[in-house]
């Protein structure tokens, strides 16, 4: 009897939650599942469900161009999201000490997350022409020697895309540490002051674990911003030169679209998913099923 009451209960919110309900399965589940399964087949510009089993994810890591993508998505990854946090961070204390015009740096600072990634790579592959870019000013003030064209280089194109992205992603990093900072209580302040405690250490071993639920909603938002990192990418290098720049979302497009290759582009983009997965898994059940439970 309790149990058929608790079915009945709050039936107005399950039938208004049927539409949501609708669209994750039909839309998202679906769709997922689908595009795994044609990563099975040979299907290539029309799906054709003939099951090879993993032929095409072998034929994809024996492929220099995704196993380059590969190794610039994970330098992009660990450079965009660390220095995200640091810079993030010191931005958001500098900002939390009470500063005048903190409005004005505060805009200015979150005005690059304003801009599209596709403005922000041209802006980028403007500053870093070695004829036209910060080279050339530096050049023209006197200084020769000075060279900063790494989107010129194979070798270090990849962290001139980094520049680019660490650019644009800071200030909303900066948004959050600065909102935690301003969550903790101020009476920690005062005590960690009362006991001569450093200020350095006290940001260190007190502040930063206080706010490690921010830090890490800040790290799972930029681990996804690199997974499906693209545009920023086609605009500023185009993969280029050669394939220095290259990625996985930018793999999975072209095979998808200019090489007519479904089957291998699914395949790669089930790779794509599994990071992700990986990712926001645990922070899901760390931020919704372990805190229900508590």
């Amino acid at each position: 009897m309790k149990r058929k009451t608790r079915m009945w209960s709050n039936l107005s919110a399950k039938i208004a939650s049927i539409p949501m309900l609708i669209t994750a399965v039909g839309v998202f589940i679906l769709c997922v599942a689908y595009s795994i399964a044609l990563s099975f087949t040979r299907s290539r510009y029309f799906p054709k469900f003939d099951f090879i089993g993993f032929d095409q994810y072998i034929r994809l890591w024996t492929t220099d161009r995704w196993t380059v993508s590969v190794s610039n998505l994970l330098i992009f990854g660990v450079l965009f999201i660390g220095f995200c946090l640091v810079i993030g961070f010191i931005l958001a204390v500098l900002l939390d000490r009470n500063i005048r015009m903190e409005g004005v740096f505060r805009t200015i600072f979150l005005y690059p997350y304003a801009l599209s990634f596709v403005v922000t790579g041209l802006i980028w592959q403007w500053m870093m022409d070695p004829a036209l870019g910060i080279q050339n000013v530096v050049r023209n003030l006197g200084w020769e020697s000075f060279n900063f064209a790494p989107l010129t280089s194979t070798e270090y194109a990849i962290y001139g895309v980094v520049i680019a992205a660490v650019w644009q992603g800071t200030g909303l990093i900066m948004c959050l540490m600065l909102a935690g900072l301003r969550g903790i209580d101020r009476e920690i302040w005062k005590a960690a002051r009362v006991d001569g405690i450093p200020l350095w250490r006290t940001y260190i071993f007190i502040i930063i674990p206080m706010i490690r639920p921010v830090i890490v909603t800040a790290v799972v938002l930029k681990a996804i911003s690199v997974v499906r990192v693209y545009d920023l990418v086609v605009a500023q290098t185009g993969g280029g030169p050669g394939i220095a720049t290259e990625v996985p979302a930018k793999f999975v497009i072209d095979h998808f679209t200019e090489r007519g290759n479904v089957a291998i582009a699914m395949a790669a983009a089930t790779m794509m998913l599994l990071p992700v997965l990986l990712l926001v898994g645990p922070w899901v059940y760390n931020e919704y099923v372990r805190r229900a439970r508590a």
